[in-house]
C-alpha cells in the first residue's frame, strides 16, 4: 500500500479475524460506499490463479460462502487507524481474469444491518414500550457482533396501554426499526468503529452540525487537497413540510408549516430559496401541537438542500479519511459556494499504490455563514 496507509482486511464466520497473507497478496481492489439515508455497501476484487488456496476453498464450499461471512476494513493513516466497514458479504462472483490461468473473485456486501433484514419477526408483540424501547429491545440481539445501540429518545413518550392495544413488529427487525423512524422523523443506520469488530446502531434525528473535518482547498496551489470539486444550485428541491394535527375538540385538521430552518438543521448558507413546494406530513394528526412541530422539524431538516457538490480526492493528500454523515469546510470554490457542508456520500476507491475517494456533499442555501472556515 501507499507509504503512510495501510489496509487491514478482516474475515470470518460471525467472528473476523485477519486474512492470511496469500489472501491479501491476491486483493486487488477495495470499494466501499456510505451514503446518508441507505446501507453501506463494499466490493473486494481478489485476482485468482488457479492453484490459489482461495480457489481451493471455493470449491470446498460448493462455489458458497458462510451464511454470516463478517468483514471488516481498516484503514490506517500515519498511525492512525479508521474502520471503513464492517458488514457481511451477500453476494459473490467469479470471472475470467486477463490472464491464462487467471480469475476474478468478486465479493460485494453491505453493512451489519443486512443481517437484521434477513428474518421475518411480524407479530412480536412488545407491551407497554414506547418506540424507542422497542428499537434498543431489537437492537439487543446483536451485541454479538459488537452492535452498541445508539438511541435517542423521540419527542412521542407514547407509553401504550396493554389494555388499550399492544403494538407488535411488523417485518424484519430492519425494517420495524425504519418504519418507526419514520414515524417521528428520525434516521437510522450502522457507524463503524471506532475499533475493529465494534459498530455503532444510532437511531434518532439526522443531526447536520458537530465536528468539522479539514476543509476541502481548490485552487490554492500548494494548500489545493481535492482532484475536482463542482457545485449546482437547484432551488426546487427546497420543499416546505406542513405538519397537520387535529382540534381535539372540534377534530378539524390545522396545517403547520414547519420553516427550513431548525435546531437539528441550521443554515450552512446565508441566502436560502423560497420553498415553492409542500409537502404534507398527515400521520402527525393524533399528536399535539407541540409534538407535531417537533416531528416536522425532523422531517424538514431532508427537504432543504438545495446545493449539492461532487468531487474527488486523493487520501494521502488530503491527510485523513473523508467521513459520511458530517461536517467538512470548503475553500477556494467562491463566495457563493464557499463554506460549511453536510458530507451526504463518500465513496472510497482503494488499488494498490492508490487511495481516492469521490463525495457528494449538501446544505441549503448559498453563501457562507461563517467569516472565517476551519482548516
Amino acid at each position: 500500500m501507499l507509504k503512510g496507509i495501510n489496509l487491514t482486511l478482516l474475515m470470518g464466520p460471525a467472528v473476523a479475524s485477519p486474512v492470511p497473507q496469500w489472501a491479501l497478496d491476491a486483493l486487488v481492489s477495495v470499494r466501499v460506499t456510505t451514503t446518508a439515508g441507505k446501507r453501506s455497501g463494499f466490493e473486494l476484487s481478489f485476482d485468482v490463479k488457479n492453484d490459489s488456496p482461495l480457489q481451493t476453498l471455493f470449491l470446498l464450499t460448493g462455489g458458497s460462502v458462510p451464511p454470516v461471512l463478517r468483514t471488516i476494513i481498516v484503514v490506517t493513516i500515519n498511525g492512525t487507524p479508521d474502520v471503513i466497514m464492517d458488514g457481511v458479504v451477500t453476494n459473490h462472483q467469479i470471472t475470467q481474469g486477463s490472464q491464462p490461468g487467471h480469475s476474478t473473485l468478486t465479493l460485494t456486501g453491505e453493512d451489519l444491518s443486512a443481517v437484521m433484514d434477513w428474518l421475518d419477526l411480524s407479530g412480536i408483540p412488545y407491551p407497554c414500550l414506547p418506540p424507542e424501547g422497542r428499537v434498543g429491545l431489537m437492537l439487543l440481539k446483536y451485541m454479538f457482533l459488537g452492535v452498541i445501540p445508539k438511541v435517542i429518545p423521540s419527542v412521542l413518550i407514547d407509553v401504550p396501554i396493554p389494555i388499550e392495544r399492544i403494538p407488535t413488529q411488523r417485518g424484519t427487525d430492519l425494517a420495524y426499526i425504519n418504519y418507526l423512524a419514520d414515524l417521528v422523523g428520525y434516521v437510522f443506520y450502522i457507524d463503524p468503529g471506532p475499533s475493529p469488530g465494534m459498530s455503532f446502531a444510532y437511531w434518532g434525528p439526522d443531526i447536520k452540525f458537530g465536528e468539522v473535518q479539514p476543509a476541502l482547498n481548490l485552487d490554492m496551489d500548494a494548500l489545493s487537497n481535492v482532484e475536482s470539486l463542482s457545485f449546482r444550485f437547484d432551488k426546487d428541491k427546497a420543499v416546505l413540510p406542513v405538519v397537520v394535527i387535529q382540534n381535539q375538540e372540534t377534530h378539524v385538521p390545522i396545517p403547520i408549516p414547519i420553516p427550513p430552518i431548525t435546531p437539528l438543521n441550521p443554515p450552512l448558507g446565508a441566502i436560502m430559496p423560497i420553498p415553492n413546494k409542500l409537502e404534507w406530513i398527515s400521520e402527525t394528526a393524533k399528536y399535539n401541537p407541540v409534538q407535531g412541530a417537533l416531528i416536522g422539524m425532523a422531517k424538514a431538516s431532508q427537504m432543504a438542500d438545495a446545493v449539492s457538490g461532487t468531487g474527488s480526492l486523493d487520501v494521502l493528500r488530503y491527510g485523513r479519511v473523508l467521513k459520511a454523515r458530517k461536517l467538512v469546510g470548503v475553500r477556494g470554490v467562491g463566495m457563493a459556494y464557499d463554506g460549511l457542508y453536510y458530507v451526504k456520500s463518500v465513496t472510497h476507491n482503494i488499488k494498490r499504490g492508490e487511495y481516492k475517494q469521490t463525495f457528494e456533499l449538501t446544505r441549503n442555501g448559498l453563501v457562507s455563514t461563517l467569516q472565517q472556515i476551519p482548516v
